[in-house]
C-alpha cells in the first residue's frame, strides 16, 4: 500500500470493481481499492447475477444495455471466466393493463436501439417455457439478449483487467476513519495504516451508510431482506435442448430462471422486512440471513402455481440476502454535494444490470467533469437531507420494494414519507378540494375538486378521469384569473461584488438590467441542460436566480463547484420564502384591488421585478408568466 493514490475505491463488490476497471480505462492507474474483507463481500457474492436491459427509465436503460455489452468485451480481456449465458428473458403480462404497459414500453425501448425486443403470445410463451403455466398470461415482452453471469468470476474479471492496466487492490484492510483535507484531498484511515486520495469513491454498498458518515453525510439508503430458492433437478428442464429464459411474472411478484437443471425462484414480497437500519454490521461479509418464509409465503404460492411442476420438486437451497435499496430504487451515484471530491457509487439494487454502466458514467465524471449519458435518475443529487430521515426513509423504501412489480402510472401519486413539507397555505388549498403531489418533500397541489370532496384520480396509460378538472382551470387560466402555489419552486440569491461575473459566465443569457427579469439556461461546458432558470436582477449585487423545486441540491452543488472564492455569497433561500403566481387576462386588475402601487405598463412592464406593497405585505413582484397569459409571481 502506497502513502498516496488519485482515487482511492472503497469497496470490492461488482460496483466498486467496475469503477476501478473504468478508471483505469480513462488513463487513471494510480488508483487504488480497498476492501476489508474479500472481493464480493456483502451482497455481491450471494446475488442470482441476472442482467436486463428494460428499465422504466430510458437514459438507465442505455447504461444497462452498455453493461450487457461491456461483458462480451470484458471477457476477452480478464484472467477470469464471467460464466455468461443468455437465455433471454420474457416478462409476462397477466392483466390487460399490464399488456397494455408492455406495449407502452416496447415503444420507449425501441428509441434507445433495442430493436431485437418483441412482444409474443401466451404460445409462444408456453413454447419456450415449458413449465410455466399460461393461464390468464395475454402475452409477453421477448428480450434475446438478457441473462446471467457469475458473481464471483464477473467481479474478479473486472478486478484483474484493471489490476493489470495499474491499479492497486488492497484486500482485508477495513477503512476507520475519513478525514478532509484543506486543499480537496482525504486523508484515509485503515487497519494497516493512512493514505491520502484525490478523490474517495464510495461504493461500500451494506457499509455505504456508515463509510458515508466518515464523512459526514447520511446517505438515504438502507439493507433490506430479499429471498430467492434453488430446487433440485427439474426433468422438464433436463430434457429441454435450450436453456429456458429467464421469466418474470410482474403480476405474481416472482422472477424466475434456470440453474443447472433446476429452477432459481426469487421474490419481491408486499410485506419487506428492512435488515440494520443503519448499514451492516463490520463483521458481516459472506453469510446469509435466516430464512424467513412464513413471511413470503404469499408470494411463494402465487410462484408454485405460475409453476406446478414445483409443487413436487425438492428445495436444494433458500437464500436471504441483504440488498440496498434508496427510496425510489435507483442507485445513488457522483459527487456528493456539499463535499469536495467524495463520489458515491452505492445504492446499487441491480448491479450485474448496472454495474458497468454505473462504472462508465462515474469514472467519465471524475476523470471529465460529467459523464457523457444522462444520469440525473441515479444522481444522488435528485435527494436532499430529508430523504435520509430515518422514519422517511423505511417508508418509501418498503413502499418501493412492495411496489417492485407493480405497474408506475404517469402523474401517480405515491403516500409513502407525506407529507412532510407543507406549503403555509396547505390547509386553506386543501379545504377547497386541493389535490396533493410530492416535490422534493414538499405538497404541491396539483388540481382542486372543490364540488367533490370524494373525488380520486384512477391511475392509467390513457387520458386521466381528471382531465375536466384541470381542462377547467386551464379555461380559467384563459379567460379570468387564476392562483398558483408556487412555494414549490426554488429560489436562491446570488450576492456581492463578484455576482454579476459569476453569472454571467454560469448562465447562457445576457443578465437582465437592474429589476429586469429574463429566463436563463445554464449549460456545462459539454452543452447539457445543466438547469432552466429566471434570473432576476434586484440591483446587480443581489440577483435570484429561480427554478425546480427538485433539483434544490443538483443546483447548490453545481453553483458551489463554479463559485469564486471570494466576492459571492450562494444561499438557498427556497425555505425562507414562498409564492403565488396570478395569471389570466384579470390578473392586473385583480392585483391592482390588492395594492396601491401603480401596475400600469410604464411603472411595472413585462419581464420587470420591484417590491410592491400586497395588502399588509411587502412582496418581490415580477411581471411574467409561463402560461401564455399576462400574470405576476409574487414572493
Amino acid at each position: 500500500m502506497k502513502s498516496h493514490y488519485r482515487v482511492v475505491v472503497i469497496g470490492g463488490g461488482i460496483v466498486g470493481a467496475s469503477v476501478l476497471y473504468h478508471l483505469t480505462k480513462l488513463g487513471w492507474n494510480d488508483i487504488a481499492l480497498i476492501e476489508r474483507r474479500e472481493l464480493t463481500a456483502g451482497s455481491t457474492w450471494h446475488a442470482a447475477a441476472s442482467f436486463h436491459a428494460v428499465n422504466a427509465d430510458t437514459n438507465l436503460a442505455a447504461l444497462q444495455s452498455y453493461t450487457i455489452g461491456l461483458y462480451r468485451d470484458l471477457q476477452q480481456e480478464s484472467d477470469h471466466q464471467l460464466g455468461i449465458r443468455t437465455p433471454g428473458a420474457i416478462t409476462i403480462a397477466g392483466t390487460p393493463e399490464r399488456w397494455e404497459w408492455l406495449q407502452a414500453a416496447l415503444s420507449g425501448f425501441r428509441t434507445i436501439g433495442l430493436d431485437d425486443v418483441a412482444l409474443i403470445s401466451p404460445e409462444e410463451i408456453k413454447k419456450r417455457c415449458p413449465i410455466v403455466d399460461t393461464t390468464n398470461i395475454y402475452g409477453g415482452l421477448w428480450d434475446p439478449n438478457d441473462g446471467y453471469v457469475d458473481p464471483y468470476g464477473t467481479t474478479h474479471a473486472f478486478a484483474s483487467a484493471a489490476k493489470k492496466a495499474g491499479a492497486e487492490i488492497i484486500l482485508r484492510n477495513g477503512v476507520m476513519e475519513l478525514h478532509a483535507r484543506q486543499d480537496g484531498s482525504w486523508t484515509v484511515v485503515t487497519e494497516k495504516g493512512t493514505v491520502t486520495a484525490e478523490h474517495i469513491v464510495n461504493a461500500a454498498g451494506l457499509w455505504a451508510k456508515q463509510v458515508g458518515m466518515m464523512a459526514g453525510v447520511d446517505l438515504p439508503v438502507v439493507p433490506m431482506e430479499h429471498h430467492y430458492l434453488i430446487t433440485e433437478a427439474i426433468p422438464e428442464l433436463s430434457a429441454m435442448s435450450e436453456e429456458m429464459p429467464a421469466v418474470v411474472d410482474l403480476e405474481g411478484f416472482t422472477y424466475a430462471r434456470q440453474e443447472g437443471k433446476g429452477l432459481l425462484l426469487g421474490v419481491y414480497e408486499r410485506n419487506p422486512k428492512h435488515w440494520n437500519v443503519e448499514g451492516a454490521p463490520w463483521d458481516f461479509g459472506i453469510e446469509l440471513i435466516p430464512a424467513d418464509i412464513d413471511r413470503i409465503s404469499p408470494e411463494l404460492s402465487i410462484g408454485f402455481e405460475r409453476y406446478p411442476v414445483l409443487q413436487s420438486t425438492g428445495i436444494k437451497r433458500w437464500v436471504n440476502g441483504p440488498i440496498t435499496f434508496t427510496p425510489d430504487g435507483n442507485p445513488l451515484v457522483g459527487p456528493v454535494p456539499g463535499l469536495r471530491n467524495y463520489w458515491c457509487a452505492c445504492g446499487v439494487m441491480a448491479g450485474f444490470s448496472q454495474g458497468g454502466g454505473i462504472g462508465l458514467a462515474l469514472a467519465q465524471w471524475i476523470t471529465s467533469g460529467e459523464p457523457e449519458a444522462e444520469v440525473f435518475g441515479m444522481d444522488v443529487a435528485r435527494y436532499g437531507k430529508f430523504a435520509s430521515n430515518r422514519t422517511y426513509l423505511k417508508a418509501t423504501t418498503g413502499q418501493f420494494y412492495a411496489r417492485r412489480f407493480l405497474i408506475s402510472y404517469p402523474n401517480e401519486q405515491l403516500p409513502a414519507g407525506r407529507p412532510l413539507k407543507t406549503p403555509p397555505a396547505y390547509d386553506v388549498m386543501s379545504a377547497q378540494g386541493a389535490r396533493w403531489g410530492a416535490s422534493w418533500g414538499m405538497e404541491v397541489p396539483l388540481y382542486f375538486t372543490p364540488n367533490d370532496p370524494g373525488f380520486a384520480e384512477t391511475p392509467t396509460l390513457n387520458r386521466s378521469n381528471a382531465f375536466p378538472l384541470v381542462a377547467a382551470e386551464c379555461r380559467a387560466v384563459r379567460e379570468g384569473v387564476t392562483l398558483l402555489d408556487t412555494t414549490a419552486f426554488s429560489r436562491y440569491e446570488i450576492k456581492g461584488p463578484g455576482a454579476k461575473d459569476f453569472l454571467d459566465r454560469l448562465l447562457a443569457c445576457q443578465l437582465p438590467k437592474p429589476h429586469r427579469v429574463r429566463l436563463a439556461p445554464m449549460l456545462s461546458a459539454s452543452g447539457h441542460l445543466m438547469g432552466d432558470l429566471t434570473v432576476l436582477n434586484w440591483d446587480d449585487e443581489t440577483f435570484w436566480l429561480m427554478g425546480s423545486y427538485y433539483l434544490r441540491s443538483w443546483h447548490m452543488r453545481w453553483f458551489d463547484q463554479h463559485k469564486p472564492s471570494t466576492g459571492v455569497a450562494i444561499t438557498d433561500i427556497s425555505d425562507a420564502v414562498s409564492g403565488l403566481s396570478i395569471t389570466g387576462p384579470k390578473s392586473r386588475a385583480f392585483l391592482a384591488s390588492l395594492t396601491p402601487s401603480d401596475l400600469s405598463n410604464a411603472a411595472l412592464p413585462f419581464m420587470a421585478c420591484q417590491q410592491i406593497d400586497i395588502c399588509r405585505s411587502r412582496a418581490n413582484v415580477a411581471r411574467l408568466s409561463v402560461m401564455g397569459e399576462p400574470g405576476y409571481e409574487i414572493n
